[in-house]
């Protein structure tokens, strides 16, 4: 597996990550937990070293997982989790990133992580009551603490990222970003460039949409989050999925699957974007991390750019209230 640096900062990582909180929840109901601790081992086989979770995904189960799953070979690991939410007694998450849930939560996380140090901690949303100069500030005592090695962001707006990385340098930036979902280009990624932040892509595959493996007749299970997102409803499923037509036509000419032409295009795009395709089956990671060999062609990333483009999507990236909690 090939390496990639993150940012400025020198946060080495393998190529293509691994985002893990499908294991737990969100796409269906979650394998047994052994099955997941020997996927996440299995990985590493592979030449993964960069994985992703959070304190909400469960919320905490993943975080217990990933720690279990990945203690026997965490020197050869980069763990990234997230703050940025408080849970009361029912587990019920508030967004917060308050200094002392900030700092309570790093404590958690080190605790179910089973480690000494978390990689890279990102925030997971922005708090609008809390100035990110105070958010980045408590990072930064942390980090010379000796509990975070990296501070990053999540769906953070492009005066948010300078805001903070003012006062703690910021090594990456976390957001959607695929051939589904283009955004980013307008002014969060020049940003990155100035900044010499790294990127890193979360549902690069379109949450599947990109695999081919959704059909307009797929229905999704009630634990499916994609059964509550508007891009996947019924009508906006078929008029989406003349993307994937555009990327089914680059893979066959490459003796590739969709979703390795996809990530082969966002891989293309900077050498510190890193993208983070979650998974819990072996076939699908291995078929994932063969995208880093493959090498599109000037004319192939140009038929994606161009066919993307006249693609119109239908449907926001979420419900209303997730959409409400994005940064801009």
């Amino acid at each position: 597996m090939q390496a990639r640096t993150l940012g400025g900062q020198g946060l080495e990582v393998s190529a293509v990550g691994l985002g893990c909180m499908g294991m737990s929840q969100s796409f269906g109901p979650p394998p047994p937990r052994p099955e997941m601790i020997a996927f996440l081992r299995a990985a590493v086989e592979r030449g993964v070293t960069f994985f992703d979770t959070a304190q909400v995904y469960g919320p905490f189960h993943n975080e217990e997982l990933v720690g279990e799953g990945l203690e026997p070979v965490r020197d050869q690991v980069v763990i990234a989790t997230k703050f940025g939410f408080a849970f009361d007694d029912r587990g019920e998450a508030r967004v917060s990133s308050r200094p002392d849930d900030v700092r309570a939560g790093v404590e958690g996380s080190l605790r179910r992580l089973r480690t000494d140090a978390i990689d890279l901690l990102y925030q997971h949303r922005v708090d609008p009551d809390v100035p990110i100069e105070e958010v980045a500030g408590t990072v930064k005592e942390l980090i010379e603490a000796g509990k975070v090695r990296h501070f990053g962001l999540s769906e953070a707006g492009v005066a948010t990222i300078r805001r903070a990385h003012a006062v703690q340098p910021v090594t990456a930036l976390q957001s959607e970003y695929s051939l589904f979902w283009r955004e980013p280009e307008e002014e969060i990624l020049p940003t990155l460039d100035e900044l010499g932040i790294g990127f890193v892509p979360f549902s690069p595959l379109g949450r599947g949409l990109l695999t081919g493996q959704v059909t307009a007749e797929t229905r999704f299970g009630e634990q499916d989050i994609r059964a509550t997102l508007p891009r996947f409803e019924r009508e906006a499923l078929q008029a989406n999925l003349a993307l994937v037509d555009v990327v089914r036509a680059v893979a066959e000419r490459t003796n590739a699957t969709p979703g390795q032409v996809a990530l082969a295009w966002l891989l293309a795009q900077r050498p510190s974007l890193v993208p983070i395709p979650g998974t819990r089956r072996l076939e699908r990671l291995e078929e994932n991390l063969a995208s880093a060999q493959l090498d599109l062609s000037a004319d192939d990333l140009a038929e994606l750019d161009d066919g993307s483009a006249r693609v119109q999507v239908v449907g926001e990236r979420y419900p209303e209230a997730m959409q409400r909690m994005i940064d801009r």
